[in-house]
């Protein structure tokens, strides 16, 4: 089983480029399908997430070819549709994103059947707006045997939509059926995130008519057809947001490219809050720290708030600050099973609710630790490069699903990380880094 090996201690200094957001990529992907035209996509990041829906998207019938390593090229004209269309394979299970192609699919063809989703276990995420969408619009929904979830309407019909949570996944599936649907549909608190916008921009570009994305009230006016375009996906703000902390962790100074500023405003405050330097470039950010970082307090929010996926990498870090942290949870629960493995680093946490009280150290130690999902990874990954000594990294294969070339864009910056898979590497790893 694949590890990251990790020796700490360093600050890292260089360049990083950011890949797309792997959050936009998804939703596009599946949006792509709803036009028997080809589409091609460009910056897709090159991440397990998007490969598993690629694949699922060519089981159904699509022809899917990859131009490059970060371009794709979809067609859904060669999907059969025979009232059986049905997304299960064993590797949809495993993504959160697979759900995407229940509103895809029943917005082109009125009918779909998918697999229930799966991804990292960070509490419960349920899937009862998508359901409310949906019915609003005129589907009939069930479970069926075996874990799937089918939706099918003789008619998509454009309805007033209330969302009772702000939910993204819900706010681009309603959004992907009512494209297609007929008449008007309106989405209220709709979920504002710039992956939001970003498949609302792609779907206009493929002739749908939506006016509002990136705001609470979403407009979807009806067509009848889409077709092919080319379309190219936004930076991925989390891994910027990543590197960011990375940078402040180690008191680093790190040059991130291909990212949009705006995008970063909430991360970008907080770490200047802390006493990091944080530079702003048309498209690019530069960060860095030395010395002593002071405490803050967060809470996780729909964006523009500060990201719930972000708030595992921003522990890691105010843990090597000074004075008392507080860090608040408010979308999932279940994502603060990281801590224990920090304090195995010598972090200083305790959980309490929905909340962690973090008392900064001077220093981590490298351990053994365990990723437990994709952002409890990466801020794993940031300890380790903080700590004293060596870290064997467990589960990397969570960190996979939505970081690319996670260890080679680390070395660039000059961290030491190597992928291992065997004892015998981990102790050539330690011989040559002494």
């Amino acid at each position: 089983m694949e590890q990251y090996a990790i020796k700490g201690g360093k600050a890292l200094e260089g360049e990083v480029t950011i890949a797309g957001a792997k959050n936009a990529a998804l939703g596009i992907l599946a949006a792509a399908v709803m036009t028997d035209d080809e589409c091609i996509i460009e910056n897709v990041p090159d991440v397990s997430d998007t490969r598993t829906l690629l694949k699922a998207i060519e089981n159904i019938g699509a022809t899917v070819k990859y131009i490059d390593k970060h371009t794709v090229s979809i067609c859904g004209g060669s999907i059969v549709s025979d009232g059986n269309l049905c997304v299960d394979d064993e590797y949809i299970r495993k993504i959160r994103a697979s759900y995407y192609l229940l509103g895809a699919l029943l917005g082109k063809y009125k009918y779909s059947q998918v697999a229930l989703p799966g991804g990292c276990d960070i509490g419960s995420r349920p899937i009862d707006q998508h359901i409310k969408g949906f019915e609003a619009l005129g589907a009939k929904v069930s479970m069926v045997n075996g874990g799937k979830i089918t939706a099918k309407a003789d008619r998509l019909i454009g309805n007033h939509i209330y969302l009772d949570v702000v939910s993204v996944g819900a706010t681009i599936n309603i959004m992907m059926a009512a494209a297609l649907g007929e008449g008007k549909t309106t989405i209220e608190n709709a979920a504002k995130e710039p992956h939001i916008v970003d498949v609302a921009n792609f779907l206009n570009t493929m002739g749908a008519n939506i006016k509002g994305a990136g705001t609470d009230v979403i407009r979807v006016r009806g067509v009848s057809r889409l077709h092919g375009a080319e379309y190219s996906i936004i930076p991925d703000q989390i891994e910027a947001g990543t590197f960011m902390t990375m940078a402040v962790a180690t008191r680093g100074n790190i040059l991130i490219k291909n990212v949009i500023p705006k995008h970063l405003e909430a991360i970008s405050s907080k770490l200047s809050e802390i006493g990091a330097t944080v530079i702003e470039y048309d498209d690019s950010v530069r960060v860095m720290a030395d010395g002593v970082l002071k405490p803050t307090q967060i809470k996780t929010l729909p964006y523009p708030g500060f990201p719930t996926d972000m708030q595992a990498q921003m522990a890691a870090t105010l843990a090597l600050s000074e004075g008392t942290s507080i860090i608040t949870e408010s979308i999932f629960e279940n994502r603060f099973r990281y801590v224990a493995e920090l304090i195995r680093m010598g972090a200083d946490i305790r959980v309490e609710g929905n909340s962690a009280i973090i008392k900064g150290v001077p220093k981590f130690s490298g351990a053994n630790v365990q990723a437990s999902d994709l952002r409890a990874g990466a801020a794993l990954v940031i300890a380790a490069l903080a700590a004293e000594g060596i870290s064997i990294i467990d589960d990397i294969k969570y960190i996979k699903r939505g970081y690319e070339d996670f260890d080679e864009k680390i070395r660039a910056v000059g961290g030491e990380i190597e992928i291992v898979d065997t004892e015998k590497d981990i102790q050539k790893f330690k011989l040559r880094v002494g």
